[in-house]
């Protein structure tokens, strides 16, 4: 099998997995649902969808992928909103979404443009220097300190002791989210490592949410993390210096 048709056959696997298990969720969520809750399951089911295809086209370094993304990140904002207006955590996601998410689309995509992306014509792909790769571990662990202890302050669980594990399910994916949004937008293939912590904490914050739609983000973001794996096999190849120029 050439790699061309393993990418296919990937793709279509986590796009047809994602769909069918969210389907069945969503079904059964929608048999117990509360008075209000039926709009927003659905919503939250179609914004889960248009995210994996825009995973997967970003990890084959298609630009079509920011049209699939404004739909998720929008959606997902209002979730996230959502859940901390009721006693749980995601503020910083939220804000997340709606001041940098949203707007990162749009950047992205004339970034993209300017590198070569086009149709199914693929990003010209790159890598951080080894010393950018420290600096931006620096920037990761210093944001990290510092926004959990302003998150802190809005936290509004009965949890006690000096770390507190939701705060830092909500600060990892938002530092995160915003570098890996950076690498993506200039097409660093680096993204992929914050994509993969992304995934990972964003499965334990809905994991600890009594949300009725969130075992769609937990369907969502395992299947993201599957795809983050291929996007790095990917981009390592679409970053090579014979592939790509600066």
């Amino acid at each position: 099998m050439t790699e061309k048709q393993f990418n296919k056959w990937f793709s279509a696997f986590i796009l047809i997995g994602m769909t069918v298990v969210t389907v069945l969720v969503t079904g059964i969520k929608l048999r117990g649902a509360a008075d209000g809750q039926t709009f927003w399951l659905l919503a939250t089911a179609f914004g889960s969808l248009m995210g994996v295809l825009a995973t997967v086209c970003s990890a084959n370094g298609w630009i079509i992928t920011f049209l699939f993304g404004f739909l998720d990140v929008t959606i997902y904002g209002i979730s996230c909103w959502m859940n901390w207006r009721d006693g749980g955590s995601g503020l910083g996601n939220a804000l997340l979404h709606f001041l940098y998410f949203v707007p990162m689309q749009l950047v992205g995509f004339l970034q993209w443009k300017r590198r070569g992306a086009k149709g199914e014509s693929q990003v010209k792909a790159r890598r951080l220097t080894p010393a950018m790769r420290w600096g931006w571990l620096g920037i990761t662990v210093a944001a990290t300190i510092i926004l959990y202890f302003v998150i802190l302050q809005f936290d509004r669980s009965a949890a006690e002791g000096f770390l507190r594990v939701a705060v830092l399910l909500d600060v990892v994916p938002l530092v995160c989210n915003v570098i890996g949004q950076f690498l993506m937008s200039t097409a660093y293939m680096e993204q992929w490592i914050f994509w993969m912590a992304v995934n990972i904490t964003s499965i334990g914050l809905w994991i600890s949410s009594d949300q009725a739609f969130a075992p769609v983000y937990i369907v969502k973001y395992s299947f993201y993390l599957l795809n983050s794996f291929n996007g790095l096999r990917i981009w390592l190849n679409l970053s090579r210096p014979d592939s790509c120029k600066e």
